[in-house]
């Protein structure tokens, strides 16, 4: 269905409408990518850990090494929903294949919506959340909007990633509340 049949071919349909390689697409889809997001990720992670350990948390590098197994578990999931589906990508990818989920919207939306989770503890005003909160979505609105517009993937590809994605947020999301609730208390 992904790969073929009525709904694919209204996503390439559409897909094709948005397709308008430039500067801002390529820039756009570039959020997405390892060597920017992952960064991102690995700094808020760091500044996480040093004020948790500052405090004498218990446990300070849980959350940390949490959203960090989750970064690397990305691939593991992505990769392999890629070759089933074996989806074509958009003219300017063709013929290659392996287009969906799309790996970069996938890595965007772990590393800033992750970003997003590790931080909340810290973040005591209501404006410093809804700002971290609106940052990540719009990081993965327009990862999402340059890959479809610079042609790398077709809409679909980046919406089955934003669910795939939401359903490991949502993991990490239980298990932060969860320890917060009871195992972030200080070393004694």
């Amino acid at each position: 269905m992904a790969a073929h049949g009525p709904l694919a071919r209204a996503d390439e349909r559409i897909g094709g409408r948005l397709v308008h390689p430039d500067d801002v697409s390529q820039f756009l889809a570039d959020l997405g990518s390892v060597p920017v997001a992952v960064p991102v990720l690995a700094v808020v992670l760091v500044v996480v850990a040093l004020l948790a350990r500052r405090r004498g948390t218990a446990r300070w590098w849980l959350p940390p090494v949490a959203a960090a197994l989750l970064m690397a578990a990305v691939p593991l999931l992505v990769v392999p929903l890629k070759e089933l589906v074996d989806r074509p990508g958009p003219p300017p990818m063709s013929p290659e294949t392996g287009f969906y989920p799309s790996g970069h919207t996938a890595t965007a939306a772990v590393a800033y919506g992750g970003a997003a989770l590790v931080l909340w503890p810290w973040l005591r005003a209501v404006s410093a959340r809804v700002t971290a909160l609106a940052l990540s979505a719009a990081l993965n609105a327009g990862t999402g909007f340059g890959l479809v517009r610079h042609g790398y993937h077709w809409p679909l590809d980046v919406v089955a990633s934003w669910c795939l994605c939401a359903l490991l947020l949502a993991g990490l999301a239980v298990f932060l509340t969860a320890r917060a609730r009871g195992g972030g208390t200080r070393r004694e």
